[in-house]
């Protein structure tokens, strides 16, 4: 029987590149589907809430909720964004009071411990709260907002199929997403660090900031409000007991200048 003839060199090296050529391929489309598959679950997302116009209609969200706390104390908060230039959040109980205001150049932390007296916050803490004053929601045009998304998997959220969505907002901070598989809306985040009950934003894809620990918030409930408008109106802090109840959301409604300011808001 005649056995073919050996391979010269040069058609040995034809057979590699083509070998390499299409495995390259391979995993060219392997990334192409998996960044389309993303695109298309976070516009899916985009289309739940309302639409991309009805999102970028928002300029100013204000938020009052009430919580209880494992102990029983029950916290008020009330939180002020106005897009790219504000965000103010207050939190109010029988133990302690806290207010925090960010503009898109400065902010300020109460500070219970020195009498209630508002202290300057680092350009850091500064830079890192800036996706709180996205009202559209940072998965609206974030490739244009500087950031990046990658698609994880699905996973299951207490018993819900969830799509994971990692964020990687401009400022180098990371956060997960979960979109439920048939609503599309967003039943949890996590992040490292702080950001507390606040981080999250009526389930449109901001996050806190911080430090190692891995925190994770759920949001439900979610309604309409009188104009139209899509959030969340429970927020969870998982393992955390309690979770925000908000009372009242309002959309593009005018926001007092005194909200700009560090002090206290009568």
């Amino acid at each position: 029987m005649n056995e073919p003839p050996p391979l010269n060199l040069l058609t040995l090296k034809k057979v590699i590149m083509n070998k390499m050529a299409f495995l390259l391929a391979i995993v060219v489309s392997a990334i192409s589907v998996n960044a389309q598959t993303a695109d298309e679950i976070i516009n899916k997302h985009i289309e739940a809430m309302g639409g991309k116009a009805k999102l970028l209609s928002i300029k100013s969200i204000y938020m009052e909720g009430t919580s209880v706390m494992q102990n029983g104390t029950e916290i008020s908060q009330k939180s002020w964004k106005v897009d790219g230039k504000l965000y103010r959040q207050e939190i109010n109980s029988a133990m302690f009071n806290f207010a925090m205001v960010v503009t898109d150049k400065e902010g300020w932390r109460q500070n219970p411990r020195n009498g209630g007296a508002f202290e300057p916050m680092t350009a850091e803490q500064v830079a890192n709260m800036q996706t709180q004053m996205d009202c559209a929601g940072a998965f609206v045009d974030y490739a244009a907002k500087g950031h990046k998304v990658e698609l994880i998997g699905k996973e299951d959220v207490e018993g819900t199929a969830a799509f994971k969505i990692k964020i990687t907002y401009k400022s180098g901070n990371e956060a997960n997403f979960f979109f439920d598989a048939n609503t599309y809306y967003i039943i949890r985040m996590s992040a490292k660090g702080g950001g507390g009950m606040g981080f999250g934003g009526g389930g449109r894809g901001q996050g806190g900031a911080g430090a190692d620990t891995e925190r994770f918030t759920d949001f439900s409930d979610y309604k309409k409000t009188d104009d139209g408008y899509l959030f969340a109106f429970k927020i969870t802090p998982v393992g955390m007991g309690g979770g925000i109840y908000y009372e009242k959301i309002e959309v593009n409604k005018p926001v007092d200048p005194k909200a700009y300011k560090p002090e206290v808001m009568q």
